[in-house]
């Protein structure tokens, strides 16, 4: 089997969505000059972290909450279950914890806590929002050696939720960039991006000629590939109430490869970029942040950032450090987790 990636990687990658996610929370959907001031002032001179109203400095909000809720089901079932992880998303909405919830996640997780099966209970097209995508990188962790696998697991934790094959494309693209950032020592991006491209194409073939155009974007400054990449969004689909990049899954998805790939040596980098675009950037800067904790390990994020990190009183830096390093152990244990299903 492939070698298993150090340990500080799977740490990474999920302090790396959660801080990343905390950071864009207090500016969720503000203008795109709002957004560059905030991360200039907040990462360029680091005053530390700004708090939501409401909440405390340090909250994540449910891209992180969901994503915790998929390990959490993994390390129980020891593979990754629809069923069992289903039975969560409908109980930690039915509760009332999770912050900061989209409609279509909340509407199926309706549908499911009325007993609707997990492949039926998703929101369909033409809703394609990013709310499935912001929870995969996990996927990336439990089965970067062994793609199929991969591609199973991302399209089906999609399906729970939303049913239309754009978001099951985003959710493989962003589990399958954390699996290729766990095993490369430099990045290339033509070959990464070439890599995700294919994969997404097994759920939605139309996917692959969208993600294979961010190779070109990829060299552009912020500003030009930006044009690109909303376009590419648009195109499909819009939401015309948003400032900046909105939640839907495709352009969001991109603009989280493009943040990464334009600087994957930082981590603080990367945010900056993901953050700076505004609209829905505490998803961008989630799902890039996973991508990059992924790669550049515990190591390249920021403790005296990530010390902060809360869920409400509940679920820190240091339980959230543990669970990563249980899936971790679990994944030692099995070798390759599958096949899936």
């Amino acid at each position: 089997m492939a070698n298993i990636p150090d340990s500080g990687q799977y740490i990474g990658s999920l302090i790396g969505q959660a801080l990343g996610d905390a950071i864009g929370f207090p500016v969720e959907g503000q203008t795109r000059d709002v957004c560059s001031d905030y991360v200039r002032e907040l990462i360029e001179e680091g005053p530390g972290l700004e708090a939501r109203p409401g909440f405390v400095s340090g909250q994540y909000s449910d891209d992180t909450q969901l994503a915790r809720e998929l390990i959490l089901s993994f390390n129980s079932r020891k593979r990754f279950d629809p069923v069992d992880y289903a039975a969560r998303i409908a109980d930690i909405f039915s509760r009332g914890k999770v912050v900061g919830g989209g409609l279509s996640t909340l509407e199926a997780a309706t549908r499911l806590a009325r007993g609707v099966p997990w492949d039926q209970a998703g929101t369909p097209s033409p809703s394609a929002g990013n709310g499935s995508a912001m929870r995969a990188g996990p996927i990336g962790l439990m089965y970067f050696d062994d793609m199929k696998s991969l591609v199973n697991a991302a399209h089906d934790q999609s399906i729970i939720t939303h049913k239309d094959l754009r978001c099951s494309a985003g959710s493989v693209a962003v589990a399958g960039a954390v699996a290729l950032a766990l095993e490369q020592k430099e990045i290339d991006h033509v070959n990464f991006l070439t890599e995700i491209a294919k994969l997404c194409a097994l759920v939605d073939p139309a996917a692959q000629a969208v993600f294979t155009s961010l190779i070109d974007w990829v060299a552009l400054e912020p500003e030009e590939a930006l044009k690109s990449i909303v376009l590419a969004g648009y195109a499909m689909g819009s939401i015309e109430s948003w400032q900046g990049l909105t939640p839907f899954v495709t352009g969001s998805v991109l603009w989280s490869l493009y943040s990464f790939l334009h600087s994957p040596r930082s981590y603080l980098d990367t945010l900056a970029t993901a953050i700076g675009v505004g609209g829905d950037v505490d998803t961008t800067a989630a799902m890039a942040g996973a991508i990059s904790g992924a790669y550049l390990g515990i190591d390249g994020i920021p403790q005296d950032l990530a010390g902060h990190l809360t869920d409400q009183g509940e679920w820190g830096y240091e339980d959230l450090i543990q669970l990563a390093i249980t899936l971790y152990e679990i994944k030692v244990q099995l070798g390759i987790s599958g096949p899936y299903p």
